[in-house]
């Protein structure tokens, strides 16, 4: 980029141009920068909603696993988990937020029966086990969340640097170039004109 330009037209209409495309881009970027920055903050308040839950939900799967303990016994419960199986229901996509790639993650809850057999279980096991299912799937939800925005967090800060860049330095820059190399072609045509009166002057005095 340079500071210092002749004072031709060629480089005006450079100047102009560049001028023009910065403007262009400014807007752009901030527009990317407020659709991100919403999107980013409809996550945090989902966030808010879905940490609420979880630590309600968590509070129930307890008191039904507390009571769980009480009527089968703890050794009991304790067996039974053993069982549980490897959960590989987990999958990870990718969607894009004006060209940010936001992970979206799937977790199955079609498979919702239990993995214990009912006879010598109660039904305060049954709702400890659903509502610790219920727990993994607002986990995993929130997990995803975070890391959304923690990638549209970084992804504004970059905006906005390239966004202040156009909006303090090279706008500022071309505007000036533009405005002093307009006044010095018109410096020059005044110059010229001037010039050309003085000859025509002389010639009808010869």
């Amino acid at each position: 980029m340079q500071k210092n330009l002749a004072p031709t037209k060629g480089n005006l209409m450079m100047a102009k141009n560049t001028l023009r495309l910065s403007k262009q881009g400014y807007e752009m970027l901030d527009k990317k920068r407020n659709i991100l920055i919403r999107e980013m903050m409809m996550l945090i308040e989902e966030a808010k909603d879905i940490e609420e839950k979880i630590e309600t939900t968590f509070a129930d799967a307890y008191h039904a696993l507390e009571s769980a303990n009480l009527i089968m016994g703890v050794s009991n419960v304790e067996n039974l988990a053993h069982s549980a199986v490897f959960d590989d229901s987990v999958s990870i996509d990718l969607r894009s937020v004006m060209g940010v790639e936001i992970p979206v993650v799937h977790s199955d809850m079609s498979n919702k029966r239990p993995i214990y057999s009912f006879y010598g279980t109660s039904s305060a096991l049954d709702e400890a086990c659903m509502k610790f299912t219920e727990v993994k799937h607002l986990t995993v939800r929130l997990t995803e969340i975070e890391n959304a925005v923690y990638r549209l967090a970084m992804n504004i800060k970059k905006t906005q640097k390239r966004a202040n860049a156009l909006e303090n330095i090279t706008i500022p820059l071309y505007e000036s170039l533009s405005k002093e190399i307009q006044n010095a072609l018109e410096e020059k045509d005044r110059e010229e004109h001037s010039r050309l009166k003085i000859i025509k002057k002389s010639k009808e005095k010869q």
